[in-house]
């Protein structure tokens, strides 16, 4: 069932965009460059085919990991969730019931409709993975943006370096070739930079896309009260982002070390925001 996923025409495409990106850094720009056969390009190429292979291993990850859905035998806590109802600011932070599913989901889960069922820590829904990124597999998407930003800069560097020293006088098809590939290079690196961006400040708040919209309307609502609002799972930054990437630094950029992970089920409070 999950190597289904694959047969997508969106997945299909990033497949295929990493190897068109590939094939011309290393075998045009590189070559152009300094050479493949120098020390030089050999170096670079080595570096960058480890880069592409992170990329690799780490969109696999994302495409092939459930990332979470709540069991079966879930039943909230009951004393817990009336708790939670007294006190303030507890957005997101009790077990909800769902309305699709009919039944109840725990905290920082969401019900998607493109799946069709709850998703635990759910962040958003991704075509080009053709899969939901949640509790399982969110610290494998991050990894994967973070190589693909790395990747995406790297190969726009190789590029601009290359145009700089080639001779392009009475070849109006390789500028324009090299115009566009340098176009597209920026872009990518402009889209997984921003990308990468906005996930660093997710994580460092410990919050989801969705909790993050969430969290607007709660402050402004707050805001109209009286109140102040704070995410209620926001800890201090090391806590916050231990909580995704995992205890050990040396692990941090493994897609697939999420052996610090629980269950998904129920998350810590910041006393700070009650």
């Amino acid at each position: 069932m999950k190597c289904q996923r694959f047969l997508s025409i969106p997945v299909s495409a990033v497949l295929l965009l990493m190897g068109f990106v590939y094939y011309i850094t290393v075998f045009i720009f590189i070559e152009d460059w300094v050479g493949l056969q120098s020390s030089a390009g050999s170096l670079n190429a080595l570096i960058f085919t480890f880069l592409g292979f992170l990329c690799f291993v780490s969109f696999f990850a994302c495409v092939l990991i459930d990332p979470g859905h709540v069991p079966p035998s879930y039943v909230p806590d009951v004393e817990q969730s009336r708790a939670s109802d007294q006190e303030p600011n507890n957005n997101g932070a009790q077990p909800r019931p769902c309305d699709k599913c009919f039944t109840y989901k725990p905290p920082r889960a969401h019900h998607c409709r493109i799946c069709r069922r709850c998703v635990l820590r759910m962040d958003h829904h991704c075509m080009w993975i053709n899969n939901c990124v949640g509790y399982w597999n969110y610290k494998a998407f991050f990894v994967l943006v973070l190589y693909a930003a790395i990747s995406s800069i790297y190969s726009t560097v190789v590029l601009i370096s290359c145009s700089f020293q080639k001779d392009f006088s009475g070849r109006v098809p390789l500028k324009v070739f090299y115009v566009i590939c340098g176009a597209g290079m920026i872009g990518l690196s402009v889209t997984f930079g921003t990308l990468l961006g906005w996930h660093v400040y997710l994580i460092i708040h410990n919050m989801t896309t969705i909790e993050y919209y969430e969290g607007v309307r709660a402050a402004w609502l707050a805001k109209k009260s009286g109140q102040n609002y704070r995410h209620p799972f926001n800890h201090n930054v090391y806590q916050n982002i231990t909580s995704i990437l995992g205890p050990n630094m040396l692990k941090w950029l493994c897609p697939t070390a999420v052996s610090h992970l629980k269950d998904g089920l129920a998350f810590p409070i910041s006393h700070d925001s009650l």
